[in-house]
């Protein structure tokens, strides 16, 4: 009896026109799964490898020098807008303050005591008993007290404003990174980082697509929103082959599009798309790299197949279709793959049934017994009776 790795290659090197062959004389049935090819509508869609970008960064730094006296949260914090994070010792700019305060205060009283001196010449210049010289002097003293008044004050808001920036808020919402200083470091106004804040929650996936979809893209998003999709690499997706003991695949993340360049980069070809994610459970992180999916459009009517049933062979890809009790080579052309399955741009019918396990046991023509069908074929141990559509 001939051996199956002989009718496997057989098999192979007939693919190209044997596919109405007659059962092999002599031979077992082989034992095949298989499950029908689908007709259904499914998701025109374009996938890439993302990167996750906070839509928000900022570096914190001091706006005043001086010694961090406490620091107020913990590294890997969440902050919300006006959490405290750092202080700064703050007795050099209350001394300031008070200094200012002071010299305010005194030129006050100074201002009003020459502004009365400028008032008592003004009513003798009037009686002829001073002379108008001495008047100008001290309506002119009078103005330049009045004028240090003012630049008094502007001092003592500025000592305001420094003891106010004594004490580091937060600027938004996000989570903090690693603490660059730590209490007792002197630090430098504008020069000293202090911690990086990333705002997590809405989030950026960033990706590129190559410049021959643009148009599809933009017309896609003058109708309206563009569904992207985000998985963490690694995470298995839905249909896809897995491990018995491998954990259920996560659910993506979903977003829009909400960005495209303004330019397509000359060096790769591509141009850079943004989606927006709201990451809510902070499942998307800064840095990390994402499968992206957008889908763009609908494939109506498409004949569906699950991806293991596709076989490569010299002349391309094929599949094993059972026709009455033995196997069949059918040349395909295939179209986009998702989720496990491939859509069949011709070569198949729907209804057709095609083997998904056991391909390596046939040969065109090879007796076979369907042992278990995802479209109601018979149980294990009886013949295949499913032949071509209407038969």
């Amino acid at each position: 009896m001939l051996a199956w790795p002989a009718l496997a290659a057989a098999g192979l090197a007939l693919a190209a026109g044997c596919s109405d062959s007659t059962a092999l004389p002599g031979v077992d049935a082989a034992p095949v799964r298989v499950a029908p090819a689908v007709e259904r509508t499914v998701p025109v869609e374009i996938r890439a490898i993302g990167n996750v970008e906070p839509i928000t960064s900022v570096s914190v730094k001091p706006q005043v020098e001086g010694i961090i006296e406490s620091v107020h949260f913990e590294e890997g914090s969440d902050v919300a807008p006006g959490d405290l994070l750092f202080s700064i010792d703050a007795r050099p700019f209350q001394a300031a303050l008070h200094q200012a305060e002071a010299a305010l205060a005194q030129d006050t009283a100074q201002a009003r005591f020459e502004a009365a001196q400028a008032e008592r010449f003004a009513v003798l210049l009037s009686k002829g008993v001073a002379s108008k010289e001495q008047y100008e002097q001290a309506r002119s003293g009078a103005d330049a007290r009045l004028a240090a008044v003012r630049a008094d004050q502007a001092a003592v808001e500025k000592a305001r404003l420094e003891l106010g920036y004594a004490e580091i808020r937060s600027p938004l919402r996000g989570r903090t990174g690693s603490l660059a200083v730590h209490p007792g470091d002197a630090v430098k106004a504008h020069e000293t980082l202090l911690v990086v804040i990333n705002q997590v929650a809405p989030i950026y996936v960033s990706f590129a697509v190559p410049e021959q979809q643009l148009a599809e893209i933009r017309a896609r998003m003058a109708q309206g929103s563009v569904p992207v999709q985000a998985r963490v690499r690694g995470q298995s997706e839905p249909g896809a082959q897995r491990a018995a003991s491998a954990p259920a695949p996560g659910e993506p993340e979903t977003g829009a599009l909400s960005f495209i360049d303004n330019a397509v980069d000359r060096t790769t070809g591509t141009i850079r798309l943004k989606a927006t994610f709201e990451n809510a459970d902070a499942r998307l992180w800064p840095g990390e790299f994402v499968n992206v999916v957008m889908q763009i459009a609908e494939q109506r009517d498409a004949i569906v197949v699950p991806t293991q049933a596709v076989q490569q062979g010299q002349q391309g890809p094929f599949v094993f279709v059972v026709e009455g009790e033995t196997a069949a080579v059918r040349p395909v052309t295939l179209g986009t793959s998702l989720g496990g399955e491939s859509v069949v741009e011709s070569g198949l019918r729907a209804g057709e049934p095609v083997v998904i396990d056991g391909q390596l046991r046939l040969a065109p023509g090879a007796k076979v017994r369907i042992v278990e069908s995802g479209g109601g074929a018979p149980a294990a141990g009886t013949a295949a009776t499913a032949g071509k559509p209407g038969a």
